[in-house]
């Protein structure tokens, strides 16, 4: 892979494209300054690699995406979600964005953020699934409080807009060395003015934990991602998402009657 440091205020897309947010940090290492250690997930456009930074062998992640293939709203999206982290980067329960680099010559950037040890919550919960063990409720407890305060971050801001997570599952709830929660992955985030409700568009995000105003392709807005919370407060008591079905239709249905199995 060839490494090019970027110190010109250009970025891989045109920030303008998302004039709400602020653009790029124009400073950034190279990706000789990392040593990649391990790949641990991957999507449509890129992967997720642990690395290690060779001057205090200090370990990240980062999410590396070939913005070469994507489109204009693809590349909107990103450049919404650094900005989304480096705003929101302070919180205690949100990951924390450190850096970027922009690979002009591979049309790829990497978002560098804090290596959580413990994993996330959906592989905590098939590790109690398959022991046949229940998580114990003090435990559960925190990483409510812990997301519920990250929502509300996202939720709160001073500036009259709101960060809807849209995408909030156990998988992108992160767990550090102390089982702390932070909610990870605005991919699919979006930025609207505080109680206004927009539609979706498209379905964006993953059904088992959606709303039903998103299921529906229906206005939302917030409180999308508490329903969303609920559903993961749920899982971490049984082990299984509320509502469960073959097929989307299926789905669709028992999320619309909101009826669920007692714990």
């Amino acid at each position: 892979m060839r490494s090019t440091a970027v110190s010109a205020p250009s970025t891989p897309m045109n920030t303008n494209e998302t004039s709400t947010h602020a653009s790029l940090p124009s400073r950034c290492p190279s990706l000789s300054s990392f040593e990649t250690l391990q790949t641990i997930g991957s999507g449509g456009f890129g992967k997720i690699v642990r690395v290690r930074r060779i001057s205090d062998d200090r370990e990240f992640v980062w999410k590396q995406l070939n913005y070469g293939e994507m489109n204009k709203k693809d590349r909107t999206q990103v450049v919404s979600e650094v900005n989304i982290l480096r705003n929101l980067r302070r919180h205690p329960h949100i990951v924390r964005y450190c850096d970027r680099i922009v690979d002009k010559d591979n049309a790829t950037l990497y978002i560098i953020m804090e290596h959580c040890e413990g994993g996330d919550l959906a592989s905590l919960i098939r590790h109690y699934k398959k022991a046949g063990l229940c998580i114990a409720e003090d435990f559960i407890w925190k990483i409510l409080g812990q997301i519920t305060s990250a929502l509300k971050q996202c939720h709160g801001s001073k500036n009259g807009t709101v960060i809807i997570h849209r995408d909030l599952k156990p998988a992108n709830i992160l767990l550090d060395r102390d089982l702390n929660a932070k909610l990870c992955d605005f991919g699919l985030a979006d930025v609207t003015s505080s109680g206004k409700s927009k539609p979706t568009g498209m379905s964006m995000g993953t059904p088992f934990y959606m709303a039903p105003e998103r299921v529906n392709d229906s206005k939302y807005d917030e409180r999308s991602d508490i329903w969303s919370l609920g559903c993961i407060v749920y899982e971490l008591c049984t082990l299984s998402p509320p509502f469960e079905a073959p097929d989307h239709d299926s789905l669709k249905a028992k999320i619309n009657t909101g009826i669920i199995p007692p714990m």
